[in-house]
């Protein structure tokens, strides 16, 4: 018989029951600001909350991409 422990061996999950599980069972919401689900409005909705909690991404200008 073998053992792992916790985290070793068995099935690894995908990360978006990861990010499904998190919510469900935290309250922890995981959210691309690229996620093709949203609509642009929720995009920017994700990317100002992402700014103001955390401040800028690095890869942003703060200018507009077009």
């Amino acid at each position: 018989m073998r053992w792992h422990p916790k985290g070793y061996g068995g099935r690894r999950r995908d990360p978006e029951q990861v990010k499904r599980e998190g919510w469900q069972e935290q309250g922890v919401l995981a959210v691309s600001v690229d996620d093709d689900r949203l609509s642009w409005p929720e995009r920017e909705l994700v990317r100002q909350l992402g700014e103001r909690l955390y401040g800028p991404r690095a890869a942003d200008d703060g200018g507009c991409h077009g």
